[in-house]
C-alpha cells in the first residue's frame, strides 16, 4: 500500500535522488528551491510524495494554480512526476495524480495541464491514461543562439 502525503524538507535527499537516477541529472539545487517553495508553501503550491509502509520515498509529483496566464482560467498545472520504476504499473503514479487532482479540484479548478516532450512516450502515456487529452494551448519555442 502507498501512501500519499505532502512533502517535507526532510524529502530533499530522496527526492533528489530519485530523480537523479531517473533523467541522470544530479539538480539538487533546483530540488532544494523548488521544495522550499512548494513543501508549506502557499495553499496553490501543492509537492507530494509518494512512501511505503515502512517509510521509503517511491514517488513525488508537484504543481500549482495558475491563473488567467494568456486569458486562460485558473486550471491546476503539474510540473514534475517521478515514480521508481519498480513501482510503476502499481498505481504509484496514478495514486499521486489523482491526490494532486483532489487538491486543484478542492480549489476550485476543473481542469489539469500540463507540458510534455512529444518524444517521451511513457509520460504522455501516462498521462493519458490518466484521462489527458491535448489542451487548448500549443507551445511555441525558439532558439536563442
Amino acid at each position: 500500500m502507498i501512501a500519499i502525503r505532502p512533502a517535507e524538507p526532510a524529502d530533499l535527499s530522496a527526492i533528489s535522488a530519485l530523480d537523479a537516477r531517473l533523467t541522470g541529472q544530479a539538480k539538487a539545487i533546483y530540488w532544494q528551491e523548488t521544495l522550499a517553495r512548494y513543501a508549506g508553501g502557499p495553499p496553490e503550491r501543492h509537492f507530494l510524495v509518494a512512501e511505503t509502509p515502512k517509510g521509503g520515498l517511491v514517488g513525488f509529483i508537484a504543481g500549482e494554480v495558475r491563473a488567467w496566464e494568456f486569458g486562460q482560467p485558473p486550471a491546476g498545472w503539474v510540473f514534475a512526476i517521478q515514480v521508481d520504476p519498480r513501482l510503476r504499473l502499481k498505481g504509484a503514479g496514478s495514486a499521486l495524480f489523482e491526490a494532486l487532482a483532489a487538491r486543484f479540484k478542492a480549489q476550485g479548478v476543473t481542469h489539469v495541464r500540463t507540458l510534455v516532450d512529444r518524444k517521451d512516450h511513457l509520460i504522455l502515456s501516462f498521462f493519458r491514461a490518466q484521462g489527458m487529452v491535448a489542451g487548448p494551448s500549443l507551445q511555441l519555442d525558439k532558439a536563442l543562439s
